[in-house]
Parts: structure tokens; C-alpha cells; sequence
């Protein structure tokens, strides 16, 4: 069995105009602030959330995919 990989990229959706931009999220930090592309908003994670990511993306960041054990194991 090898190592679980983590999903690299998400769909991030500004709360405040609802576009939507996919990116690729850093494997070694939260992100904590986020620029929308549609409106201009800096988005900032929720309370409870550790990054903008966890907060508004389709997937959840890489270091919380790992302590979750969400990420996908290939076999």
C-alpha cells in the first residue's frame, strides 16, 4: 500500500458575489486571507476554520485532508 495522496486544488466561492475560481492550495501553510476575483473581497476563514480553503472551498486544505484522514489512499 503507498502513502495517501492529498488533493491539490479547490474550488473557492466568495460568499458575497458567488464567483467561483479554482486554485491550488499551499502543502506546507493555511491560507488566511483570500482575494476574490469577482468582487474584490478579502475573504478570511471562519470561526473554527483554519483557512479560507476549509471555509469556502469544495476541499478542505492539505494539512487538514491528512489530520483528517480524508485524503485519498491509492492501493
Amino acid at each position: 500500500m503507498r502513502e495517501a495522496s492529498v488533493i491539490l486544488s479547490s474550488t473557492i466561492t466568495c460568499p458575497i458575489c458567488r464567483f467561483e475560481a479554482v486554485e491550488v492550495m499551499p502543502t506546507d501553510a493555511c491560507q488566511h486571507f483570500y482575494d476574490c476575483r469577482g468582487c474584490g473581497a478579502v475573504l478570511r476563514p471562519k470561526p473554527g476554520d483554519c483557512c479560507v480553503f476549509c471555509s469556502y472551498g469544495t476541499v478542505p486544505c492539505p494539512p487538514v485532508q491528512v489530520q483528517r484522514g480524508s485524503a485519498v489512499k491509492h492501493v
